[in-house]
């Protein structure tokens, strides 16, 4: 043997090498050595989809943790600073999550979920992203004792079918007469913005907003049209009459009102038309030149001769991209025909602006006729602020809009109410589509809770492991609502218990005594819908990162 591999450390041939090594004993070692390595390799293999599920589970927490603080009203607010210096300060969920640079695939799926959430209710953003982060708890703690994730995710759906079920039955029917019990939702979800101390006036401006363009049982909120303006303070927010348009009369036609308005909104250039990109004309002389500008006086002379015809008295001119939608001399002949020009109407408010005139928009001169145009009482623009406001609005298919205008010391401001005042619209809306109402303050999850836990000892198997986990991860919501307000969670959720075990089942946080009270009492209450969505879209996500075990790369 000592000869053999002497001999095979001087032999070059590899045929040789291996015909002497397949008659050795040291070879059978080898391939023993070669079968184990093998069978580790498929064993890792086996561990891989558990560390995939680990890795997404602790990337999604990760996210969850980072915006936990930040919910109910004694919630800490987040400074956002993007790439360009800008700087947003807000402690709404969607918000937080939707500018936060988050690279994780299973980490993107909390914000979708909180974008999801948005959509749905528009309030209980940082809710379902605790609740969903708390569910990864249970079940990862779940996943280690064996389980398997298929019969996990299956179990986790049933428990938020059964709380549905518990959530319909808790649920206090809504009379959407009742101004004083929207108002009421509506201060509740303004409760925990930034904006907290302006709800007595933010909250009736949201209700009578969502009551005025609800057909039915539907409520388009792009109805609903937020102006934002610099200077005076929250105080100042009001609700107006008729349409608000961000701009400025752009001639100067004697007065800065028009009364008894006949109002037309064209969709095409006051001005001479253009050769084609890749065209040019060329002028050599004088005389040329004077007939060129001769047929631009006349072009735009007839195009101001026909809109006066109509009676036209005020001009709304969209933005155009192309070319100028307007020229000097075409403002100088509207400011001769008495005519108003508001120019630079964008594209995407056109809708908006058509529905509250009552009128359509005018694509060319052949169609700008007098049953084109729209009427008003007075056209003005308000001075000092920056706006025209066009009241007294007449027409069947008028006044179908409502415009909110937002006035704040500074843009912090003012872009934080616009989303407090966003959340509470979409509050209102949720009770017009379903007009059923809960208690806030952290109740229903205890509630939910403690009825789960009832029904899991009427279980047997996992699912009543599954079910146990799933009431326990429902009362992450009382147990941050107290820790954000600064009091003792584990003495509150314990008290907390003991209240709903008793059938206090409407027993919440207070946070602003800081004790455990009757929410109803306290007119802390939301609408069924939000919570209902939160815990539905919670567990569908749960289940969806639970049931990821490889994550692969594309070629592109």
């Amino acid at each position: 043997q000592t000869l053999l591999q002497s001999y095979h450390s001087f032999t070059p041939s590899d045929s040789l090498d291996q015909s002497i090594h397949a008659n050795t004993p040291r070879d059978k070692t080898s391939d023993t050595m070669t079968a184990t390595q093998s069978n580790e390799k498929s064993f890792k293999d086996k561990e891989k989809p558990s560390q995939i599920r680990s890795s997404n589970m602790i990337a999604a927490k990760a996210v969850s943790d980072s915006i936990r603080t930040s919910l109910g009203p004694k919630g800490m607010d987040k400074m956002i600073q993007s790439a360009n210096g800008d700087v947003t300060i807000t402690n709404d969920g969607a918000t937080i999550l939707k500018q936060m640079q988050v690279t994780h695939p299973a980490a993107k799926m909390l914000v979708e979920l909180s974008k999801a959430q948005d959509i749905e209710a528009g309030d209980g953003t940082t809710t379902v992203v605790v609740i969903a982060g708390s569910l990864l708890d249970a079940s990862q703690k779940l996943l280690l004792k064996g389980l398997h994730p298929t019969r996990i995710s299956d179990a986790f759906q049933s428990a938020a079918k059964a709380c549905a079920d518990i959530l319909e039955s808790m649920a206090i029917p809504v009379d959407m007469k009742d101004t004083e019990a929207l108002t009421r939702v509506a201060s509740t979800s303004l409760n925990s913005k930034v904006v907290t101390q302006h709800s007595p006036l933010l909250a009736p401006i949201a209700v009578n907003a969502v009551l005025k363009v609800r057909d039915q049982n539907y409520v388009d909120l792009r109805d609903i049209k937020i102006i934002k303006k610099l200077g005076g303070t929250l105080d100042d927010t009001a609700t107006i009459d008729g349409l608000v348009l961000p701009q400025r009369f752009a001639n100067d036609f004697g007065a800065k009102k028009v009364e008894k308005a006949r109002i037309g909104l064209i969709q095409f250039c006051v001005s001479p038309p253009k050769t084609d990109m890749d065209n040019q004309v060329i002028v050599s002389d004088y005389t040329q030149m004077d007939r060129i500008l001769r047929e631009e006086r006349a072009y735009i002379l007839n195009i101001v001769k026909q809109m006066k015809k109509a009676g036209c008295n005020v001009l709304l001119i969209q933005k155009s991209i192309l070319r100028d939608a307007l020229n000097d001399l075409a403002l100088h002949f509207l400011a001769k025909a008495k005519i108003a020009v508001i120019r630079d109407v964008e594209r995407e408010d056109i809708e908006f602006v058509c529905k509250s005139l009552g009128c359509r928009p005018i694509a060319s001169l052949d169609h700008f006729t007098a049953d084109a145009l729209s009427s008003a009482e007075l056209v003005e623009e308000i001075p000092g602020a920056k706006f025209v406001k066009i009241s007294g609005i007449t027409g069947p298919a008028a006044n179908k809009t409502v415009n909110i205008l937002i006035r704040g010391s500074n843009k912090l401001i003012l872009e934080e109410a616009e989303r407090s005042l966003h959340d509470a619209l979409c509050v209102i809306r949720c009770l017009v589509l379903k007009p059923a109402l809960i208690a806030g303050g952290g109740s229903p999850e205890i509630e939910l809770s403690l009825r789960l836990s009832e029904l899991s000892r009427s279980l047997v198997g996992l699912d009543a492991v599954c079910y146990r986990a799933f009431a326990e991860a429902l009362e992450v919501v009382p147990f941050t609502l107290a820790e954000n307000a600064g009091l003792n969670p584990i003495s509150t959720v314990t008290e907390l218990r003991q209240k709903h075990a008793n059938g206090e089942k409407n027993t919440g946080i207070n946070v602003r005594l800081g004790m455990v009270t009757n929410m109803l009492d306290e007119n802390v209450v939301q609408p069924l819908q939000v919570t209902l969505s939160a815990i539905t879209l919670a567990s569908e996500t749960v289940r969806s990162i639970l049931k990821i075990d490889d994550i692969i790369s594309t070629v592109r």
